[in-house]
């Protein structure tokens, strides 16, 4: 659509707009442009030489859509047009811009072209960076819901997923800060990776832990079944982290991954100085819980996440454990794979190697993270080839999932994964320097 516009109509514009605007003839010539237009563009409205509108772009790859988008309008290839380009200036800055060309027609009769040119370079950089600190799917959610920056939270039915490296508190005090650092953000860069190829958006890192949730801001009605293929794809991408790390001199990490299915509340937490995308509830505590079950390698997800999926699910194994508070127990399952996705190495059966003597060792139970004060005894039987397991034997009665602390002249770390009369499969999730020694003495090599 045309229409005529007078010489105080363009005044008018160029005047009103913080935009760069300019003016241009059918021809390509620059007829004028605003002070935001010279600025960007670096034109002397004094000795304006009234010259095709593209000489006064640098002739640079970046450019060349720009460029072309004039060339096309000058000769009638298009009447309105809005596209967004490039744009290096002659100091090599680039810039990111929204250009809109319209026609209309001066009161001479003579065809021009209106283009407005909107710099959007800060607000892409803040867009990204604020996508850097959050999720994309929250970071869209924010900036595109009219009501996005406002506190307050609404109840959702969503999965979430929560996964830890098996052992990094003690890896962390064999490594530099400075290589902590490295080993998690390339740990994270992979993760991140497979949680938004499936749908998952990144609550927050919990220091080498990921707390994902599925089904929101987004809504997703298979958010249990994203959530399970998410995990499979997450210990896959294991092996390649790993890879690196052997290459780069770094140790190997191994991760266990806790998923549940429910209400939850998602929403803006804080103040108004301060906010966040957060997600809380009951359902969040059991996934958490969920998650500490699982050692290197495994992925447990709850009943409520099974009862949602209705794809054939892999199970190795079933357990259950008393949520607090609950007045039944809650059935947790290990998942080897989802439909035709399978875990690439699950766990196979162990190959023990007896020991050539009986080793004592002093164990001591965990509360949480937290030694228990009672010293206990017992004997390792045996080791498994890949020394990733050992065969306990005590008196002392524990539980399946126990975690317990065993003194080799460093601390052992360990989780007891199978119980049969007054011996324990532990898996060992965290290794001191001196357990190649102590493996050794074992052995009695």
């Amino acid at each position: 659509m045309s229409f005529d516009l007078t010489q105080d109509d363009f005044n008018y514009i160029f005047t009103s707009m913080d935009d760069a605007v300019c003016v241009m003839n059918s021809k390509g010539v620059l007829v004028s442009a605003n002070a935001s237009a010279q600025k960007l563009f670096g034109i002397n409205q004094d000795n304006l030489s009234k010259e095709k509108i593209w000489k006064y772009i640098p002739y640079t790859p970046k450019n060349d859509d720009l460029i072309q988008m004039f060339i096309d309008a000058s000769n009638q290839k298009l009447r309105n047009h809005q596209g967004y380009v490039d744009y290096e200036n002659e100091a090599g800055k680039v810039f990111k811009l929204r250009v809109s060309m319209s026609a209309t027609r001066a009161a001479d009769g003579e065809v021009l072209y209106i283009i407005i040119i909107s710099d959007l370079t800060e607000f892409i950089r803040v867009n990204m960076a604020f996508e850097r600190y959050t999720s994309r799917e929250i970071a869209d959610y924010v900036l595109h819901n009219p009501n996005g920056e406002l506190l307050g939270g609404k109840q959702c039915e969503c999965s979430i997923l929560m996964s830890d490296l098996r052992g990094f508190t003690a890896l962390s005090t064999k490594l530099s800060p400075a290589d902590l650092i490295i080993v998690l953000n390339h740990y994270f860069e992979n993760m991140v990776e497979v949680i938004e190829k499936n749908g998952g958006s990144v609550i927050e890192f919990l220091g080498d832990g990921i707390f994902v949730i599925f089904g929101a801001p987004k809504e997703d009605k298979d958010h249990a079944l994203h959530s399970v293929r998410c995990a499979v794809e997450m210990q896959n991408a294991m092996e390649a982290v790993n890879k690196w790390n052997e290459e780069n001199n770094y140790p190997a990490l191994e991760m266990g991954i806790g998923i549940n299915s429910g209400k939850v509340v998602v929403g803006n937490i804080g103040s108004l100085k301060k906010t966040k995308y957060g997600c809380m509830g009951e359902n969040v505590n059991l996934a958490g819980r969920v998650e500490t079950y699982t050692v290197g390698g495994q992925i447990y997800i709850s009943e409520h996440t099974r009862k949602r999926i209705t794809e054939r699910l892999d199970i190795a194994s079933e357990d259950s454990f008393m949520p607090k508070g609950g007045k039944e127990p809650l059935k947790i399952y290990e998942i080897q794979g989802v439909g035709q996705l399978q875990i690439n190495v699950a766990n196979s059966e162990i190959n023990w190697e007896n020991t050539k003597q009986n080793e004592e060792v002093v164990f001591y139970a965990l509360e949480g993270k937290s030694v228990g004060g009672d010293k206990n005894k017992g004997t390792i039987k045996a080791l498994s080839e890949d020394r990733r397991f050992g065969l306990l034997e005590t008196g002392v009665k524990l539980s399946d999932k126990q975690n317990i602390m065993l003194d080799i002249g460093g601390d052992l770390y360990a989780k007891v994964i199978d119980v049969s009369e007054g011996k324990y499969t532990i898996c060992f999730t965290a290794k001191p320097d001196v357990f190649k020694a102590w493996e050794e003495s074992v052995y009695n090599v």
